[in-house]
Formats: C-alpha cells, structure tokens, sequence
C-alpha cells in the first residue's frame, strides 16, 4: 500500500486526545487502502496553560514551534495540533510554525455553518469556554456558562487529561449540563471543544445538539493528507 503524506503530530495535550487522533486517522488510512505514515512528540498541557494564564500567545508559539521543528526534522510534511486551548496561539503559529499547520478552525466555520449555528456555548477547559474560541470564530455568539458551571466544566476535562479515561457520572453530569444551557440560554449546540471529551462522548451517546470539534479536525487532517 502506498503511504499517505507524513503527519508531524504534537502529541500530550493531553495523552488521551493524541490516542484519539493516532487511533481516527489510521483507520481511515486503512479505509482508503493507505499506509499511514506519522511522526509524533509530547508536549505538556500544564505549559500551554502557564502561557495562556500569562496572556503570552507569542511564548506558547515559541514553545509549540520547538516541538514542529522536531517533528519537520523527522520527516514530517504537515502539522496537528490535536487539542483546542493552544489554538490561543494560532495567529503567531500561521506566521512562524516551520510546517504547514491542519488547524480546526476553517472546518469548524464550515460545519457550524451548515448546521446554521450561531448561538453556541463550549465544553472544553475554561480557556475554551471563557474566550469564545479565542476570537478565531467569526459571526458565532458564544454563550458563557455560569461561573460555577465553567469551574465545573474545566475542573472535569482537567480529571480527563489527568486520568486519560472517562467515567458515567462524568458524562451524566455534562449531559444534564448541555440540557440546561439549551433550555435556559437557548444555543443552538454545544461545542465539545476538547479532544478528550471523546473519552465519554460519542455519536451513540449524546443526546443535544453538539459539534465534536476533534471529529471535524480529523476529517480534514484526513483529508488533507489522503486527498493529496
């Protein structure tokens, strides 16, 4: 079997999400008769949020881009980033990333678009949902959680990035979440913007209207690298 282009994958944001991706994209590689040909490192979320804590998009840059120098230096041709919170630092990454980045944001606008959904709220860590995705998003209104539902939102996908596993409760708790927020603040859907919301969600499972932002970026990523 022929080999797709080689994919530079930054890897531990967290574990659990880059399993996620790895596990996604072979399988469509073995579904268009493809080889699958992949670099990965490992960063560390606790860093990316240090930088994001700090304001400093141009530090979390520097610090992404040693890890796609690495990855250009093994042979990769194109970059992912498979999590949502370093995408603080996409406007820098676009400018200065040794590798051509797949980012979510170019799919996302597409899928929401042809859902016709505007008025959207996020799962994900509170960097996610606090900044409306970071301005990336254009022409969605993003609905803010109560304070204590972002604390509780960002506290549970921190237990998911710690523990690369899910649990029932986990998933009830955000579920009777999603229902609330369409009920009383009226979205449209729920963004799972964080990659380890795989871990308890999936097409089966969830019962509101939501947008897996790790499933629309893995089928460009696929995309991208089989259609070429």
């Amino acid at each position: 079997m022929s080999k797709g282009r080689c994919l530079g994958l930054v890897g531990g944001l967290g574990v659990g999400a880059t399993i996620h991706y790895y596990s996604k994209l072979a399988e469509a590689h073995q579904a268009r008769g493809r080889t699958m040909d992949c670099v990965i490192t490992h960063g560390e979320t606790s860093r990316v949020f240090d930088y994001v804590k700090a304001g400093n998009p141009g530090g979390l840059a520097e610090y992404l881009n040693s890890f796609l120098h690495r990855l250009k230096a093994a042979g990769a041709e194109v970059g992912v980033i498979p999590a949502v919170t370093p995408h603080y630092a996409l406007r820098e990454l676009l400018t200065t990333s040794p590798l051509p980045l797949i980012s979510m944001i170019e799919p996302l606008a597409v899928e929401l678009a042809s859902r016709n959904a505007r008025r959207v709220a996020v799962f994900g860590t509170r960097y996610s949902v606090e900044s409306g995705f970071f301005g990336l998003l254009e022409g969605i209104e993003f609905v803010r959680p109560e304070p204590d539902e972002v604390d509780f939102i960002h506290r549970t996908y921190e237990e998911l990035l710690r523990d690369g596993r899910g649990s029932d409760e986990q998933h009830l708790s955000l579920t009777a979440l999603a229902h609330t927020l369409r009920r009383r603040d009226g979205v449209d859907a729920i963004l799972l913007a964080g990659t380890d919301l795989s871990l308890i969600f999936n097409a089966a499972n969830t019962d509101f209207p939501h947008v897996d932002c790790a499933a629309v970026h893995i089928q460009a990523v696929a995309k991208r690298l089989l259609d070429s």
